[in-house]
This record gives structure tokens, C-alpha cells and sequence, in this order.
């Protein structure tokens, strides 16, 4: 979910050309995309929503050493040009099979602005997408990496609709898995008894999953009355303590089954990223690698590279 901070970046980010779409040719090709920064994802956003350097290449062949394609998953009001900006194509320069989709188009997007509609519809578009995914490649799973509502709607693909067959790995960058009281604004809106009249604009506006999103919602009930977990799928959850989007920031985190939390400013205290830079970070590019990759025990990574405060 995504709030007046991740407008404010936008608005101070210099405008950049956007990075174009990866050649449909093996990723195993001696073929190195461009990586990209803040700038590039503006310039994507606005130019380039669906496509971006790296992802999507379909005659990829996943490799012995990294033989899971890998999905990303972008957040409220975001598109796949804007999250795979950084990290499709330095997964895809790894050696690794990039692909991103864009869900939730309601009226509202304008061919730019995703993640608005039913959360559980947009699971709906997952399913298919991974389905394309895994009959393209011949994997039988894919790893999943996704930020804020891109990383709380694969649960519901995951437990609700089959997913959890096809996903070896859940990686949430302060994903909105139990909601968020938006800095006590949700908390406020209830105790004043408007919360429904505030959720029915949403609603008028094209935009359900901000009311899906809300801490204490029917959604969120609904979806983690039978546990945070599904056996046979690995979760990774990593937010950061300068996120005021999701708020509480311990409503990003998971319990039980296979499932990791890291609070990043516990490894690296000095890491300013906010809740949308995750993308860009050092750090936490360098976990996810390590998560899909070696899984090293008690991998720590570099405290550089950083990503912005937004």
C-alpha cells in the first residue's frame, strides 16, 4: 500500500528515459542489462509501465544453478516498471528467469497506476501469470519477490487458489500482510465512526484494495483466520523501521511454518530506505540473492548501496 510518501518521491525524483525492454533472447546469453535506479523507475513508471530492462523474457531457460524463475510482484498504485527497475534486470544479470506483471487495472489506472482493484481478483491474475510462468521455463515453482500489497496478495494465491504448489519461496519488502492503521489515521476514522464512509470513496473511486489493506479488515480477518503459513512454501519478510506506511511495521511479518522476519536496521542501523525504496536497497538486494541462491546461515550483508526514504 502505498500513501502520500510514495507521490512525494515521485514528484522530488529526477525524470529519467526509460529503460527498455530486455531482447527476447536466453538469459544465459552473455547479455547484461542496464540497472537501474530511482530515476529510471519514474521514467518507467510514466513511460514504460509495462516492461522493464531484464524481466519477461520468455525463451529463458532456467539454469541448473538457478533453475526457479523468479516473480515479481509490484504494490498499491505501482507498476512493474517502476518496482523491477532495480532488481529485474540485477536478477536477470545473475543468471536467474525475471518475469513482473501488472494486476488490479480498475478505471482509475490510466495505463499507469496498478494494484487498485479486488485483492482477491488480483490473485486471480497472479495464478494465470504464474501458470504462463511456469509452462514457458518447464519449472515446476517459482520464487516470488513482492512489495507492500505486492507482498500480502500472493497469500491469498498461496492459500486460497492453489499457489502454494507453485510457490517455493515468499519474499514481502514490508508487505501489508496484517494491514496497516496508516499512522493511527484507520484507528482514528473507526473511533469517529466514518471509516465506512471513507472505504465507500474508495470504493466509488476504483480503488477496493485500500480498504482491503486497512488493520482490522474483513479481508485481513478472513485471510489469516487459519495462520499466517501454508506448509512446503519458505516465507521471507523484511521491513524497515522508517516505513510509515505499513504501521504498526510488525503487521509486515509472518509467524509460523517456515518463515523468517528481519527488521533491516537490526543488520545495518543506519539504512534510511522507507517503505517503497526497499526496491532500491543494498541490503536487502543482497538478502533476497542469498534467500533464492546459497542460503548461507546468518548471512549479513553490506551496509551500502541504500535505497531512498520513501
Amino acid at each position: 500500500m502505498r500513501g502520500h510518501r510514495f507521490w512525494r518521491g515521485v514528484a522530488a525524483a529526477t525524470m529519467a528515459v526509460c529503460a527498455g525492454a530486455a531482447a527476447a533472447v536466453p538469459a544465459r546469453a552473455e547479455t547484461a542489462y542496464p540497472v537501474g535506479d530511482l530515476g529510471t523507475a519514474v521514467g518507467n513508471y510514466l513511460f514504460s509501465p509495462d516492461a522493464v530492462a531484464g524481466a519477461n523474457v520468455w525463451s529463458c531457460a532456467p539454469s541448473g544453478e538457478h533453475p526457479v524463475p523468479v516473480v515479481l510482484v509490484h504494490g498499491t498504485t505501482s507498476n512493474l516498471g517502476f518496482s523491477g527497475a532495480r532488481l529485474a534486470p540485477l536478477l536477470a544479470n545473475a543468471g536467474y528467469c525475471v518475469y513482473a506483471f501488472n494486476y488490479g487495472e480498475t478505471p482509475s489506472s490510466l495505463g499507469h497506476v496498478y494494484g487498485l482493484g479486488d485483492v482477491a481478483e488480483s490473485a486471480r491474475t497472479m495464478s494465470a501469470f504464474v501458470d504462463k510462468v511456469l509452462a514457458a521455463t518447464g519449472a515446476g515453482r517459482v520464487d516470488v519477490i513482492g512489495n507492500s500489497q505486492g507482498g500480502m496478495m500472493p497469500n491469498y494465491y498461496i492459500k486460497r487458489l492453489g499457489g502454494a504448489a507453485k510457490v517455493r519461496t515468499m519474499v514481502g519488502l514490508a508487505p501489508t500482510n496484517h494491514g496497516t492503521t496508516m499512522g493511527g489515521l484507520v484507528d482514528l476514522a473507526r473511533s469517529l465512526k466514518v471509516l465506512g464512509l471513507v472505504n465507500d470513496a474508495y470504493r466509488f473511486v476504483g480503488a477496493p484494495a485500500y480498504t482491503q489493506q486497512e488493520d482490522g479488515s474483513d479481508f485481513q480477518n478472513a485471510l489469516f483466520a487459519d495462520g499466517d503459513t501454508v506448509p512446503g512454501v519458505r516465507y521471507l519478510t523484511i521491513a524497515t523501521t522508517h516505513d510509515t506506511t505499513v504501521t504498526p511495521l510488525a503487521n509486515s511479518f509472518l509467524h509460523g511454518g517456515d518463515s523468517v522476519n528481519i527488521l533491516l536496521q537490526d543488520l545495518c542501523p543506519d539504512d534510511p530506505v522507507g517503505h517503497s525504496g526497499l526496491w532500491f536497497d543494498g541490503p536487502v538486494a543482497q538478502i533476497v540473492l542469498n534467500a533464492l541462491g546459497p542460503g548461507e546461515p546468518g548471512f549479513r550483508p553490506q551496509c551500502t548501496g541504500y535505497g531512498p526514504n520513501i
